[in-house]
């Protein structure tokens, strides 16, 4: 028996063919089928193994659910028995319920959505999402760099640098460590990150020229400054104008061990001490914000801070 025998074989069912008509709409679970037809799992889980050995479904496994769809690319001539099949059977009570039973699953649907959305309103960044993350936010962020030219000021390894070289023009890292350096420059080659160059030195004296870069950045490298306020001016004096400056560094705390286990000379600043800093150097629409806390003792806060070189209009 040929192929189009086994179709018409297999839509002469009526069970099958309103099984057909629902899935040819939307994909959907074994039990919302059954809620829809008001029959039991095993029938309708018997007939949809019938529906997949003639490859008109297609199951899609997710944990302990199974989901059902009508099967893409059907042959034109296998689509035309089966949609001259729907269209007869169209107006037929029991066709039009299970159209009126599926508006209502998918309502549920929505409605569940609508639920949790509105039972978390104000508290998404506090709650736990799965797949929402900083990381993979800063993931998505980093790649809208647009084609500019970056200093990462106290880069350590760069791991910052390396996501934004992908976008960027040319990046600079900046460190007083030979060793961070030579790790960075090595990691740089094996990606083939031809912009991402490193330089040692000290990020209170920038081996860069004035007005060289659009953005610095200064993230968890302040702290480690002796003298703050130059780190700020050197930031200030490789930039455009018009250029940005970004400081990620953590709240004053009391946590002194930090010296000892980190190497910080200081202990964070207070967000008027970072905002008085880019002030001080020139920066104009200087904004500082609390972006992070961690859950664990001491509880170390993060602030951004951001400031705009002026000049540019």
């Amino acid at each position: 028996m040929n192929a189009s025998w086994d179709i018409l074989k297999t839509l002469s069912d009526p069970t099958r063919l309103r099984l057909l008509a629902l899935v040819a709409r939307e994909e959907l679970s074994v039990a919302e089928l059954q809620e829809i037809l008001a029959m039991g799992q095993s029938r309708i889980s018997s007939q949809l193994a019938l529906l997949r050995q003639v490859n008109l479904v297609h199951d899609r496994r997710e944990g302990k659910n199974a989901f059902y769809s009508l099967r893409g690319n059907l042959p034109a001539k296998t689509l035309a028995l089966l949609r001259a099949a729907l269209d007869a059977t169209a107006d037929d009570p029991a066709t039009a319920e299970d159209r009126e039973n599926l508006d209502r699953i998918l309502q549920k649907r929505r409605r569940t959505q609508e639920q949790y959305f509105n039972l978390i309103a104000g508290r998404l960044g506090k709650n736990y999402c799965p797949g929402r993350s900083w990381e993979a936010i800063g993931h998505l962020a980093l790649r809208l760099t647009p084609a500019i030219d970056i200093a990462d000021l106290g880069a350590g390894e760069g791991l910052v640098s390396q996501l934004l070289a992908h976008r960027a023009r040319q990046v600079w890292c900046i460190d007083n460590s030979p060793r961070m350096v030579e790790v960075g420059t090595d990691l740089a080659a094996r990606n083939g990150l031809h912009n991402l160059a490193y330089k040692l030195g000290d990020i209170e004296r920038v081996p860069l020229p004035d007005a060289a870069v659009d953005l610095a950045i200064l993230s968890q490298a302040l702290h480690h400054a002796q003298h703050p306020q130059r780190a700020v001016e050197e930031a200030y004096r490789i930039l455009r104008p018009g250029g940005h400056l970004l400081v990620l560094d953590l709240n004053e705390h009391a946590f002194a061990k930090a010296r000892e286990l980190y190497a910080d000379v200081w202990l964070g600043f207070k967000e008027s001490a970072l905002h008085g800093f880019l002030k001080k150097a020139g920066f104009q629409k200087v904004e500082v914000t609390a972006v992070a806390r961690e859950d664990t003792e001491p509880f170390f806060e993060t602030l951004l801070a951001s400031g705009l070189k002026p000049g540019r209009n």
